[in-house]
């Protein structure tokens, strides 16, 4: 017999996938999120790309210097449908949202009033709120909160899975912003995941040539190759020694690290010319920036680190909606929620020839 006092309904729940130490992800039933309150929506979420720093945050419990001491939700990469809308639930481009609407979400909650935020910098907000990232929850669930202004609509064409990586576009944008490349520079691409990949497709769309991309994983350089890239295998040859061999000494004009930030830094600062920028994208395992500093110095190097986005989702999603960036062709895998340990397990292992691994946590397209 049920314990509940008579006319108490028991409250709703949902599936969630919830980080409780390295490697120790559960699928668990966790309280719906209830009625949004002004200028927010409740989102049913439909996919969710697994993303590096998910991987980092898996393996490690936490990211950079940020631990997750307790049990957190993963997952920023997401498309989703508004399920319902609080007053005044204006989205990014300032327009009515209303239940039933796909939406691509930018995680970056931004607070809008402090110095950075009111010079243009959202993403160096010093009051940020980032989904996956402690203490607050992530995508890897089926509803959740968000601001209506995060969300902008998905054009009726764009399949979920492409409106979810609007955000890893996003970040590939805001770094071709700051690499500042003009027609006919040459590139170096450090990394061939789907960020470097991203990177590649937009270096080639802005005229850059030639680029070059290492990695050590051969189906990532096919892939390099597939869209206009030079590729080079990292493990069986000297990538700085063969990016000065086909540049005649030169070296490039921006390097662009986008791997996991070890020795692959000091390696993309060897490789750019003198008076080159070097611009670094990945997030190292230890949390340390380490290379030779008479290389940098020496040739007078520009050294940028990217800090996520800025102000860039209309454009992503105009380059989405015109197939100027191939986003489909990233995706490797897909996964439901009920099997995201499978996921991460096969994508930490690099098994199977993974690439982007998505995770269906409600009947999208």
């Amino acid at each position: 017999m049920s314990s509940r006092p008579p006319g108490l309904r028991k409250a709703p729940s949902m599936l969630a996938a919830r980080l409780h130490g390295p490697q120790d992800l559960r699928v668990e039933r966790v309280p719906r999120p209830g009625a949004p309150g002004p200028g927010q929506v409740r989102l049913r979420v439909l996919c969710t790309g697994i993303c590096g720093s998910d991987l980092h945050s898996y393996l490690d419990a936490r990211i950079g210097d940020t631990p997750v001491p307790e049990p957190l939700i993963l997952g920023h990469e997401f498309s989703a449908v508004v399920d319902a809308a609080g007053p005044e639930a204006l989205d990014g481009e300032h327009q009515p949202l209303k239940p039933g609407r796909r939406v691509a979400v930018d995680p970056a909650q931004s607070c809008g009033r402090c110095e950075w935020c009111e010079k243009g910098h959202p993403n160096l907000c010093s009051h940020l709120a980032f989904c996956g990232n402690y203490p607050h929850g992530g995508s890897f669930c089926e509803w959740m909160h968000m601001p209506a202004r995060s969300c902008f609509a998905v054009p009726a064409g764009m399949d979920d899975a492409s409106a979810a990586l609007l955000e890893p576009l996003g970040v590939a944008i805001h770094t071709l912003d700051f690499a500042k490349l003009r027609i006919g520079h040459s590139v170096a691409v450090l990394g061939a995941g789907p960020i470097g990949l991203l990177i590649l497709q937009l270096a080639r769309l802005a005229g850059a040539d030639p680029i070059f991309v290492t990695d050590k994983l051969p189906w990532r350089l096919d892939r390099a190759r597939h869209w206009g890239g030079v590729p080079i295998r990292s493990d069986q040859e000297d990538a700085a020694r063969r990016v000065a061999k086909e540049t005649h000494g030169r070296g490039v004009d921006v390097a662009i690290e986008a791997a996991w930030g070890d020795a692959s830094v000091e390696e993309a600062a060897e490789m750019a010319r003198l008076g080159g920028r070097l611009v670094l994208v990945g997030i190292p395992g230890d949390d340390r920036l380490s290379m030779k500093h008479s290389t940098a110095r020496r040739k007078g190097l520009t050294v940028v680190l990217i800090r996520r986005m800025a102000h860039v989702y209309p454009r992503a999603m105009r380059l989405a909606e015109q197939g100027r960036v191939d986003l489909p062709g990233l995706v490797s895998h897909w996964f439901p929620l009920a099997r995201i340990a499978d996921a991460f397990a096969l994508n930490t292992a690099y098994r199977d020839k993974v690439l982007k691994v998505m995770v269906r946590s409600g009947s999208g397209r």
